[in-house]
């Protein structure tokens, strides 16, 4: 099945006008568990803590 690269992004440390922390992952095009935006919880390096990071488009 094809992937896409995606980019996921701290929403907290942009709330709080912060450094945002950036990952880059993959996730499968045509997944039907994920419609929407992919969420996952991630490391800050910035915050020093573990935030909520949402998929870019």
């Amino acid at each position: 099945m094809p992937r896409e690269i995606i980019i996921l992004e701290c929403t907290e440390a942009k709330a709080e006008g912060k450094p945002t922390s950036r990952y880059v992952t993959t996730r499968n095009k045509k997944s039907l568990r994920t419609p929407g935006r992919l969420e996952k919880v991630k490391f800050n390096h910035f915050l020093k803590r573990r935030t909520l990071h949402r998929e870019l488009r």
